[in-house]
């Protein structure tokens, strides 16, 4: 059996800058660092972060009075914002600027006086975020049928904004029967589906041209990484989604002569290894590593960060 592995695959420049600022903050302050929810979508991630003297946390009130606080990846809502300074915490927040953008266009859009559609995934964090941004006006698209039903008062006076880790062929669709809903409808002026999200799926469209079975590493809870497992069963290709090399099973590959493997955005590159190991161990060979575009992006570390690591040093 061929291994072919996708590119680019794993962290993207926002779960890059996620994960520097907890480690950042605890090499700087020392543990506790509390982090109100998973910084990023990955177990394995998350437990190597704990093990330093990160506390994750789903609720403010968990954090102590005086505490420092990273806000993860995936943004937060206002009134979370102001409950933390208002609770005299330290906040990190280390929100991706791509989920930031859409924050922002929420915002301008409600105070243009549009009412704002929201594409994305009922109970995901990014979406409670963008969701929580303004006090009204915003409604949550999952499916076309949604479109029947949502409550806009003023049909000629319509936005609409994403979530940044959706499939991209999905949503165009979804984009599409919106503008028919809503001719007049106005997006962004750029995709809300960040650069990463867009060059995983077509990384894994391309495996899927070739390959018998496609492992996607990544935890079950990470939309991105989802959707790279939908993307190649939506072409006829079984595919797997696994938290790391201990979840594999030799079945999957008994009739195969070609497997790809790929990760999603918040998967670190040892998990990958590991599969790529256990894979060789079976009898498999790497035989090449995909050709894709080379992503560049940085983000640096929160200001906020900066300044108390500046001050702290003085």
């Amino acid at each position: 059996m061929r291994i072919y592995v996708a590119n680019p695959r794993g962290f993207c420049a926002g779960v890059e800058r996620a994960i520097a600022t907890v480690e950042r903050a605890l090499e700087e302050f020392g543990p506790p660092v509390y982090v109100r929810h998973e910084v990023v979508h990955n177990k394995t991630v998350v437990e190597a972060l704990r093990a330093r003297g990160a506390v994750f946390v789903e609720d403010l009130a968990e954090v102590p009075p005086g505490g420092r606080v990273v806000f993860s990846a995936h943004g937060v809502a206002r009134a979370i914002s102001e409950e933390a300074r208002m609770r005299g915490l330290t906040v990190f927040d280390a929100t991706c600027p791509l989920v930031s953008k859409v924050h922002k266009e929420v915002i301008r859009w409600r105070r243009e006086g549009y009412e704002c559609l929201l594409i994305g995934h009922a109970g995901h964090p990014e979406v409670e975020g963008t969701l929580g941004q303004v006090a009204d006006g915003v409604y949550l698209v999952q499916t076309e049928r949604d479109l029947d039903s949502v409550p806009v008062k003023d049909p000629e006076h319509v936005a609409y904004v994403t979530q940044t880790t959706l499939s991209v062929e999905d949503t165009a669709r979804l984009i599409g029967a919106l503008r028919h809903r809503f001719p007049s409808a106005c997006g962004p002026r750029t995709d809300d589906i960040c650069y990463a999200t867009q060059n995983r799926q077509d990384a894994v469209r391309a495996l899927a041209r070739h390959c018998d079975v496609v492992v996607v590493v990544g935890s079950a809870h990470s939309s991105n990484a989802n959707r790279l497992r939908e993307l190649a069963l939506g072409m006829g290709v079984p595919a797997y989604l696994v938290d790391g090399a201990a979840d594999l099973e030799h079945a999957w590959f008994a009739q195969s002569k070609a497997v790809g493997v790929t990760a999603g955005a918040s998967t670190p590159e040892h998990a990958v290894q590991a599969v790529i190991r256990r894979l060789g161990e079976w009898g498999a060979r790497l035989v090449q590593e995909e050709e894709g575009p080379a992503e560049t992006v940085v983000f640096s570390l929160p200001k906020a960060l900066k300044r108390a690591s500046a001050a702290r040093q003085s």
